[in-house]
């Protein structure tokens, strides 16, 4: 894939990601993907504890069900970047949010998407961990 097919495949795979649809988001995924955020990360605490989703399945699973229960309201990305070489994108966004515990949530995120085959290999997730904890515990 060169730069430009890259970038709009990714654009796309942000669009099956906001459907919520299962198998739109299982679509733009190879099988064996994996989704990689920071250690102990506010959202992974919030959940089961895990970083590093491996699967297209679990990666599914956790944008379809898990994510929603973190997120649950008023959920709203801006992008401000995608820059692409090759098959890699890098998306840089805001998302704002209301949380499980009735928080505001307004974070700045780094996204880095390898693909493969014209999928979504692997994602690796930047974002201010410390902040993220101040908004999970109710501090801004």
């Amino acid at each position: 894939m060169n730069a430009q097919t890259s970038k709009e495949f990714v654009q796309h795979a942000w669009q099956e990601f906001a459907s919520g649809d299962p198998d739109r988001i299982a679509a733009v995924f190879t099988p064996d993907a994996e989704w990689l955020a920071p250690p102990q990360n506010a959202t992974a605490r919030a959940l089961d504890g895990s970083h590093h989703l491996l699967g297209r399945d679990r990666i599914v699973h956790f944008l379809t069900a898990e994510f929603p229960t973190v997120f649950v309201a008023d959920r709203k990305i801006d992008f401000t970047a995608f820059t692409a070489e090759g098959s890699t994108v890098v998306v840089e966004e805001r998302m704002r949010a209301t949380l499980m515990n009735g928080n505001h949530y307004d974070n700045d995120y780094c996204f880095i998407f390898e693909l493969h085959g014209g999928l979504i290999h692997r994602v690796r997730e930047y974002m201010d961990t410390r902040r993220a904890e101040e908004l999970f515990a109710g501090h801004s």
